[in-house]
């Protein structure tokens, strides 16, 4: 059995130089543009259980522009990851089914598309980057192998040719020594290595969206923030949509362009990073960043949500956050079904009486 080989301090030095060139605002400049390459109407996808339909995604809708980094955030349970997996279509059925919506990629709607094409589609115009790197990649098979598989279904390159962008691959994501690295197998890299490893595969095919559902967990502080600093460079070179899924705000913080904030599998509020930070409405999205402790200030308590998530098979009629909302409301309120609604130029939020404190402000944006 080959030893896994240890880390160089030189490998290192290289892992970790991009942190000397980058903004003091984040991991590097934004390169959104206006084009639309992602958007999702109306996404619904739900799982039949001996407990009753589990509504996992009801009702989701957001676009990703070209260059563009769009935050989903939420609690465990709010449908952020079954949303990704939608839009790739790898929903388990059974249980799963995806009974409604859109999801437009690059002027197609991939929910009408028949298996073989999809197959095309996944990992060449969009692929996914998964949070844990060896259950993502296989120990018995070489990096060469894996990094290699989409390229060669999808540009059907083979022999030295296939080699040569493997290792072009990996040197996008800055692995020292590509050439030598990609005969490799997982066990023998570390954990930031094989996060990167990930990352080429994600993007050998060149693809117009990357899904990356919390790629950042298993690693240190010092290689996170160099593999997100890694991610944004590669955006701005290769003009990449990303979906980032993630739970900390700090990387929301300084990665992201947008943000969609996600309750009991709908959105319940969207905007630009700087306006939900600043000005958010919707009290979900509060309570979300009040619970991060604030290095300036003298914590003791931290903040928490009160209650807990409803269940998706039993979900309370209405407003769905209702029952942990601080603010006072009565039942009619709560019982209507709010509507994700503009209420300033690009900021959407779920507007209802019990979950928004200033909903008399744009109550005249909604009929109830």
């Amino acid at each position: 059995m080959a030893k896994a080989t240890k880390i160089t301090d030189t490998e290192k030095e290289e892992l970790l130089s991009e942190s000397l060139d980058v903004d003091t605002d984040g991991f590097g400049k934004s390169a959104a543009t206006s084009e639309t390459v992602l958007d999702l109407r109306n996404l619904q996808t739900q799982f039949t259980t001996k407990w009753g339909t589990v509504k996992a995604v009801n009702g989701v809708s957001y676009n990703v522009k070209r260059g563009e980094t769009l935050g989903v955030v939420g609690e465990s349970g709010s449908g952020k990851s079954v949303t990704a997996l939608s839009i790739m279509r790898l929903i388990p059925s059974p249980p799963g089914e995806i009974t409604g919506g859109e999801v437009i990629l690059n002027g197609r709607d991939l929910l009408k598309l028949s298996e073989r094409e999809m197959t095309s589609v996944r990992g060449g115009e969009i692929s996914m980057i998964l949070q844990d790197p060896m259950q993502a990649l296989n120990p018995v098979f070489t990096i060469e192998n894996q990094v290699g598989e989409a390229i060669r279904i999808h540009q059907g390159l083979k022999g030295t040719s296939l080699f040569q962008r493997v290792v072009d691959s990996l040197k996008k994501v800055r692995i020292p020594a590509p050439d030598s690295r990609a005969k490799d197998y997982p066990h023998q890299l570390s954990g930031g290595m094989r996060q990167r490893v990930v990352g080429a595969i994600g993007i050998s095919s060149e693809p117009s969206v990357i899904i990356a559902d919390e790629p950042t967990t298993s690693l240190d502080v010092t290689i996170q923030a160099a593999y997100l600093r890694l991610l944004r460079q590669i955006q701005q070179e290769e003009g990449v949509g990303i979906v980032f899924i993630t739970h900390d705000f700090g990387i929301v913080a300084k990665m992201c362009d947008r943000v969609a904030v996600m309750y009991a599998g709908r959105i319940v509020e969207l905007a630009d990073v700087r306006t939900i930070f600043n000005s958010p409405l919707h009290e979900y999205t509060k309570a979300l960043i009040n619970s991060v402790p604030k290095l300036e200030e003298k914590t003791g308590r931290l903040a928490q949500i009160e209650g807990q998530p409803p269940l998706l098979h039993n979900l309370p009629p209405g407003d769905s956050f209702a029952p942990r909302s601080p603010l006072k409301y009565d039942e009619k309120d709560a019982s209507i079904d709010p509507e994700l609604v503009e209420v300033e130029s690009g900021h959407w939020v779920q507007l209802s009486r019990s979950s928004v404190a200033d909903f008399d402000k744009y109550k005249h944006l909604v009929n109830y």
